[in-house]
């Protein structure tokens, strides 16, 4: 017989449904200042060093290399990024913040911050803490990251 399964006691369940409120909360406040919850992980490497290649960026963060190519080409069409010839190597092509994305950086981590604050309405700080590092834990077990 099948040991029963309860959903609100899985781990793998829970996380999924949390991912969606965290995705669902950043994209009603990036909406508003014109990103998608997809592209903001792509904006955190850029304002932190742009001229970046695909490449570069797909080693940095955990998406699909066709996601990565639909990202960067709906926020090329969004007027976010563009995209340049790699001085040195012809195949590559480095991705350029607009100055658009570059003037947005403040307002869209403060829409981050409060999409956490959201969801982690009537924590105590050490629980949240506590969250963040089982969080931390647990990803560092996938040994694929």
């Amino acid at each position: 017989m099948a040991m029963a399964f309860d959903r609100m006691e899985s781990a793998t369940y829970l996380a999924s449904l949390l991912a969606k409120s965290l995705s669902r909360a950043l994209q009603e406040r990036g909406n508003k200042l014109g990103f998608a919850p997809g592209q903001f992980p792509v904006l955190l490497e850029l304002w932190s060093e742009e001229g970046l290649t695909q490449k570069q960026l797909l080693d940095r963060l955990d998406i699909e290399q066709a996601t990565m190519a639909n990202t960067l080409a709906r926020m090329e069409r969004d007027g976010l990024v563009v995209r340049k010839k790699h001085p040195t190597d012809r195949r590559a092509q480095q991705v350029f913040l607009t100055s658009k994305a570059r003037d947005m950086e403040t307002e869209a981590k403060e829409a981050a911050l409060a999409a956490d604050q959201s969801l982690f309405t009537g924590f105590r700080r050490f629980e949240r803490e506590l969250m963040l590092e089982y969080m931390r834990m647990a990803i560092a077990n996938d040994t694929r990251n």
